[in-house]
């Protein structure tokens, strides 16, 4: 198969499909790869590299839209992306659909075969694609939070672990999946005070006995969510419903009954966003101010961190990648579940049932689409 790497092109994304370790496996595999020329050089993946692992490397996008069965990306593909899919072509990459029916209706209208890393699934009911980048995002925002706290960013001037004799910050963090936990792991190092938010009694349990009593755990209601929130300095959203919007656990009036300058870090805008307020944002502006409320809501958080970011994607991606290749995508998603899942959008279809009711267009099922 004729695999296809772009370079990528939102903003302040530096993150690669594939690494010089995966293209070699790939050719090893009897499979050739096309890179576009500067695709890695951002994050110290040089063209030789590429050529020595035995890519070609071509200067345009347009060549490789152009000349692939398969393009393997990061991030779901841009307008002038989209419009260069053609009929039959594969795309396997980030697609979150479910906030963004133009990128919906452009995919559907290319007739591309589109595969989503955020819904692939694993034997255990997790999402294993998605799983490494919730890692980073989860790791950053509070990274990412604490540099908000900072007055000069429009923050309450908090340190957010204090110093002896003065209290260290309320960090309230819904959603106790892969982000959230990395979340807590990281504020709990800092030594702020921690508190996570879950509908999953079992999670709850599970974080529990993780952490011991350096973390408060409260079961998810409105009155919880309500008296955690308007007591926070740092509240991190890392809810998810696999494909699906995520839904809005802070309205407009909670927000506006916050502290002054607050901060909220929405993990969850890929999916829309979990607070009321919140729109998505970039690394060149990744913050704004609403309510008195300091909010950061970048889109592709672990693109920050693009070198850790791109190879722990691939670590999880490349089997994948080579099953889709050495089947051919009907007979790799008919003889796995798992990737099968990963299946949105075929021949103009949505075959993703939470993105079709998100979206409001009508669902085909995936096992039907391609006659297994």
């Amino acid at each position: 198969m004729r695999i296809g790497v772009p370079k990528e092109i939102k903003v302040h994304e530096y993150r690669v499909g594939m690494t010089p370790s995966a293209v070699r496996e790939a050719v090893h595999h009897g499979h050739e790869v096309t890179v576009q020329k500067g695709a890695g050089f951002a994050i110290g993946l040089l063209d030789e590299q590429y050529v020595a692992a035995g890519a070609k490397i071509v200067d345009t996008a347009e060549e490789i839209f152009a000349s692939a069965d398969m393009i393997v990306k990061v991030k779901e593909p841009q307008p002038s992306e989209w419009k260069q899919l053609r009929e039959g072509q594969i795309l396997f990459t980030y697609l979150h659909l479910a906030p963004d029916p133009e990128q919906a209706r452009g995919l559907m209208e290319s007739g591309c075969i589109a595969i989503a890393y955020e819904t692939v699934t694993d034997a255990r009911g997790g999402l294993p694609l998605l799983a490494p980048m919730s890692e980073v995002a989860g790791r950053m925002s509070i990274q990412a939070g604490a540099h908000c706290l900072e007055i000069a960013q429009g923050g309450r001037g908090m340190l957010l672990g204090g110093v002896p004799g003065v209290p260290a910050a309320k960090v309230v963090i819904l959603g106790g999946g892969v982000s959230g936990t990395n979340a807590a792991r990281m504020a709990m190092g800092l030594e702020a005070h921690v508190t996570v938010i879950d509908l999953n009694l079992h999670r709850l349990y599970e974080l529990d006995l993780q952490f011991g009593p350096s973390l408060n755990t409260i079961y998810s209601t409105v009155d919880a969510i309500e008296e955690s929130v308007l007591g926070a300095d740092l509240v991190i959203g890392a809810v998810l419903v696999p494909g699906a919007a995520a839904p809005k656990l802070v309205s407009e009036d909670m927000v506006k009954k916050m502290k002054k300058g607050s901060v909220l870090v929405d993990i969850a805008i890929d999916q829309g966003g979990c607070f009321a307020t919140s729109h998505p944002t970039t690394h060149a502006e990744p913050t704004f101010i609403k309510h008195e409320v300091v909010h950061y809501c970048v889109a592709n958080m672990p693109g920050a961190v693009a070198r850790t970011s791109t190879f722990a994607l691939n670590n999880a991606t490349l089997p994948f990648t080579l099953a889709l290749a050495d089947k051919g995508y009907k007979e790799a998603l008919a003889g796995n579940p798992h990737l099968l899942a990963g299946l949105n959008v075929h021949r103009g279809d949505i075959t993703y049932k939470a993105v079709s009711e998100a979206l409001g267009v009508p669902f085909k099922d995936a096992k039907s689409v391609i006659g297994a």
